[in-house]
């Protein structure tokens, strides 16, 4: 049997780790581990137009699957491509692993040709970035990075010269079983009965929910009900919480809409459950707030805090609530109930009015004939900007959907290549990508990528030629807007040139058959559909103080919009409230 080189041993361990594929770019110096993967029937090597695009890819993947995704770049400006994605998996918890390829070893520090030096440039956006420097440092480095991706969840970057790659593999290396899944961390008694405690003594109970509650829904309703708390959520946690959820109060922050903004603010106990909600603003500073999280670095961060616990939801919810007193007083969750159906009344006539008939057609209008048309399983990537407006008010989570976007990093661009990374782990599960025409434009290259491998993506974009978000954030600082607009072509004609199905969308009446067609496509398709660029309304009134990104403004309610089938939710649980 022929002698393994360093390549070939960097493969199976990946193979080894459960990893299917390997986003990336050929290069010189990667080729050796590209050839590896060519002789190796257990991993599959995905050709991208643009190595941002292989970070986005194998974090959706990771997103999706939950087990360890890969990519690749080559030297210098290849693996420089990556750090836009790797920084969005990283902050995602996504367990990825980056391979960047790099010069030749004897030419390091002495300014050769795309030298760069990925040890120092990924340090920020990963938990674990060497360089293998010698072929006896293999197996044991790639182990350990691959270890510290899935233990504490996200990026892991192993650099590799392409002559130490090329290099025969060290004979009886030391190889051990596999870190392959994270455990549940539960927190310690003496945390738990103090957060039983508070519980207890308080009269008026609020769950604020993010991404860290998901697979604790039961938990999270369970106890809910014990202690009759309204549930707000963040984006993040959009998708694991909101489904089948009588206190369900809305989101808060920017995006967000309905009582969680009074359900967290008029109670005397606020249990913020797995999340890192950035927006300081919108979180109250006169109640007792407690935090739960698996991650003891979250904890305090944002607020102060009364108590923080540090482990996972689930395993915390399911020691606490059989210790907690049941409460019986449903008034405050009632008022909050009600508020909240109150509020998205208001806001859904915003929507309503003439919607089938305006033209340019109303963005909110078309996310509630996707929500509508797609499949109970689909996976929607969504762009960055008002994608996520749309995406946060009118995708109807259902405990089988998955959301996924570039919701902490808030990159541009994230749509089309999270979309390829999850459409992989399986071709038959609808992926649709709601992009931007900005963000599409970005990488609009990697089109080519779902055209290649016949994957059958359907991107929906809502065409508005603007950076609508921008323009916001410009009239909320009082500027006006500049350097927004986009001159754009036929995206469709651009999809059929390519050699996919394209259709443009001018009329609202022809939306849900272009639609019906399009998810009917065996392979990539893209909708154009052409949006009103002045589909946002702003509020009379905005506080002075301003903070950056999403969080423009302390005010509580920054966009007027629909927010589609949760008014019905809302409606329903209202039913449920007993009448004096």
């Amino acid at each position: 049997m022929a002698k393994q080189n360093v390549s070939e041993q960097f493969v199976d361990i990946l193979v080894r780790a459960g990893v299917k594929r390997l986003y990336g770019v050929v290069g010189d110096s990667l080729n050796p581990v590209v050839d590896a993967i060519r002789r190796n029937s257990a991993i599959e090597w995905i050709q991208v137009r643009h190595e941002e695009t292989a970070a986005f890819a194998a974090g959706a993947e990771a997103q999706i699957t939950g087990t360890l995704a890969a990519c690749a770049g080559s030297c210098g400006p290849g693996n420089l491509h990556l750090i836009n994605g790797l920084y969005d998996a990283h902050r995602s918890m996504a367990p990825v692993l980056a391979l960047a390829s790099h010069i030749p070893s004897s030419e390091i520090g002495l300014g050769y040709f795309q030298e760069t030096h990925p040890d120092l440039l990924f340090q920020e956006c990963s938990h674990y970035n060497e360089m293998i420097s010698n072929p006896q440092q293999m197996p044991r480095l790639l182990q350990t990075a691959i270890q510290h991706a899935i233990g504490r969840g996200g990026v892991s970057v192993v650099s590799m010269p392409g002559d130490i790659a090329s290099q025969p593999a060290p004979e009886k290396s030391i190889e051990h079983a596999l870190v392959t899944s994270r455990p549940t961390v539960r927190p310690g008694d003496d945390e738990i009965e103090k957060l039983c405690r508070m519980v207890d003594e308080a009269k008026r109970v609020t769950l604020f929910c993010g991404s860290g509650t998901a697979g604790a829904h039961a938990e999270v309703m369970e106890f809910a009900e014990r202690v009759k708390a309204p549930v707000g959520h963040a984006l993040r946690g959009k998708e694991w919480i909101q489904y089948d959820n009588p206190y369900d109060v809305g989101m808060s922050g920017l995006l967000g809409y309905g009582a969680a903004y009074e359900a967290t603010h008029e109670c005397d106990l606020l249990v913020l459950l797995g999340t890192d909600f950035p927006y300081n603003a919108f979180l109250p500073t006169d109640v007792k707030i407690v935090q739960v999280d698996v991650r003891p670095e979250n904890l305090g961060r944002r607020s102060k805090l009364d108590l923080a616990v540090w482990g996972d939801v689930r395993e915390t919810l399911r020691c606490l609530t059989p210790r907690v007193k049941a409460k019986t007083d449903r008034k405050f969750l009632d008022r909050m109930l009600k508020k909240h159906a109150e509020a998205l009344e208001g806001v859904v006539k915003a929507y309503t009015r003439k919607v089938e008939k305006h033209i340019p057609i109303h963005p909110e209008y078309v996310a509630s004939v996707l929500d509508e048309l797609a499949d109970e399983d689909a996976v929607f990537t969504v762009d960055t900007g008002m994608c996520n407006v749309w995406a946060a008010r009118y995708l109807s989570p259902n405990g089988k959907r998955r959301v996924i976007g570039s919701f902490s990093h808030g990159s541009m661009a994230n749509a089309l290549p999270q979309a390829i990374g999850a459409q992989f782990v399986d071709r038959n599960r609808q992926v649709v990508s709601m992009s931007g025409d900005g963000g599409f434009t970005m990488l609009m290259g990697d089109f080519l990528t779902l055209v290649q491998y016949d994957l059958p993506v359907k991107v929906v974009l809502f065409n508005n030629s603007a950076l609508s978000m921008v323009e916001l954030e410009m009239l909320v600082a009082g500027l006006p807007s500049f350097g927004t607009t986009n001159k754009n072509p036929d995206f469709a004609a651009i999809a059929r040139a390519a050699g996919a199905y394209g259709v443009r969308v001018e009329k609202p009446k022809q939306l849900e058959g272009a639609l019906k067609d399009a998810f009917k496509q065996k392979g990539p398709a893209l909708i154009d559909v052409v949006t009103d660029p002045n589909a946002l309304s702003i509020p009379p009134r905005i506080s002075a103080e301003m903070v950056t990104g999403f969080a423009l403004s302390a005010s509580k309610i920054v966009l007027d919009g629909g927010v589609g089938r949760m008014l019905q939710m809302a409606r329903s649980n209202l039913r449920n409230v007993p009448r004096p």
